[in-house]
């Protein structure tokens, strides 16, 4: 057993100046200009992802507009009395659908580096360390831009400051419990139990969570529930924010909302709008909204006639550049299929595989410039893979009438990313080990891992500390005054700089 320990455990080859991502010919190019065309092409695939987070978005927000109808009988008219209930809970969906699929770039490289290693008995640092680096990213640039989306001097607040609590302690806690089992426990060394712990604790979260929302006795803080809007997003909202052939049925007014009774029979207008509706569900059948989006992606937007030259060419670049993506993702199926579940699958795939393009890219960076692995993971790599977070919070932040879901997605993204995102492929490694070797999982690097979790802790306390003031002072957590939503994004913004920069120089053996 020492001697498969000592094969098992034995550092990766090193990076090799031969090594290539696509031709053999890069090789004969210079470490400058390769390093240069890996980064365009890094930030292209950046580019990708937010293209494809916001088909995934448009796919949730199907799910959850899906309701069932309920008919009871008016106890005093005797009449049938139609209900629309939604069949999804807002907060879990925030936490298993919004947060899970804005988490999944990082899920599935993290998994991706776990069977890639299996039979090696120390773990690979390319995902914890993207994980961490996720954390703070999620935490720091995505507040940072979320806080200055309301239109200038709107405000938007936590309507459910219970939920975002218990959200956030068990965030905060995924990190503590990361530093407890690296450093504590069984220093440097991950169990099966442990990560099977790890993993668990996702599911209690979501049970907290809910019990949160329910107000269940002696488990939930009894704090008051604000105004919260029925729609998941209001319909008004939806055909201003996208222009596709997917915004004729959005636009329809709505004529029974949730929570909205209606008589039965209906009257004359909701029953002329019914026939509307159902003529034009007919019209737009689902192969016809597929081919649409082949003819949207080929074809260029006109400009207005307003518009200047410069604007008419940058626009014309612009779209040249994303046309690429917009032809390749227009081959997930219409959101209209199956209430947005098939679309919700296909976007999580897509979303995996320029994740796993976005892990090759930084593998050549650091291969070619000699930077540390951890360093990249914590920056572009944690960067590029939380891009479907930003997107997704941004969208909430500028369309929902709260900072419920904006502010949820952060600080659930956290709890997925160790509880799921280091917890399954460190599941994986550590069965794998106890079946083969009867072996832990040991972590190589773990003093610089934890020297990190130790910064985040402290820039992450003075995030949440101004977040607390914005809603004492100011009164919402997003938006208010133009200035002061400025200078709270730049003081984000600079708490980030100073996690990487330390994390940077923890790892890399510095400080």
């Amino acid at each position: 057993m020492s001697d498969i320990l000592m094969v098992s455990s034995a550092p990766p080859t090193s990076c090799e100046s031969n090594t290539y991502l696509l031709f053999h010919g890069e090789t004969l190019l210079s470490n400058g200009v390769r390093a240069s065309l890996y980064t365009v092409a890094l930030v292209y695939c950046f580019i990708g992802l937010s293209a494809i987070t916001a088909r995934f978005f448009k796919s949730m927000e199907e799910i959850m507009k899906h309701s069932r109808e309920v008919v009871t009988i008016d106890p005093h008219t005797k009449a049938p009395v139609v209900k629309q209930e939604k069949v999804w809970n807002y907060t879990i969906a925030d936490i298993a659908l919004l947060a899970f699929g804005t988490s999944f770039p990082q899920i599935s490289l993290a998994t991706i580096d776990a069977i890639r290693n299996l039979g090696q008995l120390t773990a690979g640092g390319l995902g914890p360390g993207t994980l961490v680096g996720s954390a703070a990213f999620d935490l720091f640039p995505i507040h940072a831009v979320c806080v200055v989306m309301p239109r200038p001097g709107s405000k938007k607040k936590i309507s459910d400051l219970g939920v975002w609590l218990v959200e956030l302690c068990w965030s905060f806690w995924a990190y503590i419990w990361l530093y407890v089992i690296l450093e504590v426990w069984t220093p440097q060394v991950i169990t099966l139990w442990e990560a099977l712990l790890t993993v668990l604790q996702y599911g209690l979260l979501l049970l907290h969570a809910y019990a949160q929302d329910k107000r269940w006795p002696y488990v939930s803080i009894p704090f008051l529930r604000g105004e919260r809007p029925e729609d998941w997003v209001p319909p008004e909202d939806a055909s201003v924010d996208y222009d596709s052939i997917h915004d004729t049925n959005e636009a329809l007014p709505i004529t029974v909302q949730n929570n909205e009774y209606s008589k039965v029979p209906d009257t004359e207008g909701s029953s002329t709008m019914d026939h509307l509706v159902k003529d034009t569900q007919e019209d737009m059948s689902w192969p016809s909204i597929w081919r649409q989006q082949f003819i949207d992606a080929l074809e260029s937007p006109q400009s207005k006639k307003m518009d200047s030259v410069c604007l008419r060419l940058t626009r014309i670049f612009w779209n040249a550049i994303i046309a690429p993506w917009k032809f390749l993702f227009a081959f997930v199926p219409p959101y209209h299929i199956a209430h947005g579940w098939i679309a919700f699958i296909c976007s999580l795939t897509f979303i995996s595989g320029v994740a796993y393009g976005v892990t090759k890219l930084t593998d050549q960076i650091s291969c070619v410039t000699g930077v540390s692995p951890y360093v990249i993971a914590f920056t572009a790599l944690a960067a590029g893979t939380s891009w479907p977070d930003l997107v997704a919070s941004k969208i909430a932040a500028e369309r929902q009438v709260t900072a419920d879901s904006a502010i949820a997605n952060i600080t659930c993204s956290n709890s997925v990313n160790i509880y799921v995102g280091i917890g399954i492929p460190w599941l994986i490694n550590t069965a794998y080990n106890f079946f083969v070797y009867q072996e832990p999982l040991y972590i190589d690097n773990a003093a610089g891992l934890s020297f990190s979790l130790l910064v985040f802790f402290a820039t992450s306390f003075g995030c949440i500390t101004v977040l607390v003031l914005r809603r004492i002072i100011i009164g919402a957590e997003l938006g208010g005054p133009r200035l002061w939503a400025w200078v709270t994004s730049v003081y984000f913004m600079i708490l980030w700089v100073v996690f990487v920069v330390f994390s940077s120089l923890g790892v890399s053996g510095i400080i």
